[in-house]
């Protein structure tokens, strides 16, 4: 009967209901919008500064201590050396003229929330570099989270199925995702994927060695490069594809 109605109106029944999963396709990508939104303004509210998270790492390291729920020997090691990495890169480390060069482009406020764990090595070797590109800018704000404590918040920016970190959100002045970065740069990343596709892998604590040579090798230019990359599209395009 619905359809013979329709039909001697003129209404195409077809076109009614595209019309109506394309409203309510439209009204699902509003509510999830304005979750993620209010899920990412509630990290910001239990986020720390740069300077925080380091007296927070110089602090565990005294204690002999880690982030998040599993206290380990091992896991309070890591954080160890990784307290030690980041004080050196953020003595060595400068930021490229290309990204001080972009940055002259930039008009509007940015946060960038980073999500990340003392004991993450990735996080040690990238998360200097990002603070200094970012104080490049009186624009920008960086915020950070650990990830344990925002799940909510990491599983919308999951690496294949993955809560890998660290992981980079760019926000724009109203907490709006202009684009997200990492766990760590492209060609560190083939070399995880092979370790971790492997039939037979070697433990990970060997392959982490291998991946800090890496890191020490590029001396950050890979970073610097993507990071470059990242905020020019987003500084010619207003946002990218959240990856």
């Amino acid at each position: 009967m619905r359809n013979t109605l329709l039909s001697t109106s003129g209404i195409q029944p077809t076109k009614v209901w595209f019309n109506f999963y394309r409203v309510k396709n439209y009204v699902l990508q509003i509510d999830n919008a304005i979750f993620m939104k209010s899920i990412i303004e509630t990290a910001l509210k239990n986020s720390m500064s740069f300077e925080e998270y380091m007296t927070l790492m110089s602090a565990l390291t005294l204690e002999g201590k880690t982030t998040g729920p599993k206290q380990t020997e091992d896991l309070a090691h890591y954080t160890k050396l990784n307290n030690q990495r980041m004080k050196r890169l953020i003595k060595t480390s400068k930021a490229p003229q290309e990204i001080i060069e972009v940055f002259d482009k930039l008009n509007n406020t940015q946060t960038w929330l980073i999500i990340l764990e003392s004991w993450c090595g990735d996080a040690a070797q990238v998360v200097p570099l990002i603070q200094k590109v970012a104080d490049e800018s009186e624009l920008i704000e960086t915020r950070f989270v650990l990830r344990d404590e925002n799940p909510e918040l990491m599983d919308r920016f999951l690496t294949r199925g993955g809560r890998s970190i660290p992981k980079l959100i760019i926000l724009d002045s109203s907490n709006n995702v202009l684009g997200s970065w990492g766990p760590r740069p492209i060609e560190a990343q083939e070399l995880y994927d092979t370790w971790h596709n492997s039939e037979v892998k070697v433990p990970y604590q060997i392959f982490s060695e291998t991946l800090q040579k890496w890191y020490t090798e590029d001396r950050g230019e890979s970073t610097f490069k993507e990071l470059v990359e990242l905020v020019n599209d987003i500084v010619e395009n207003g946002e990218v594809a959240v990856v």
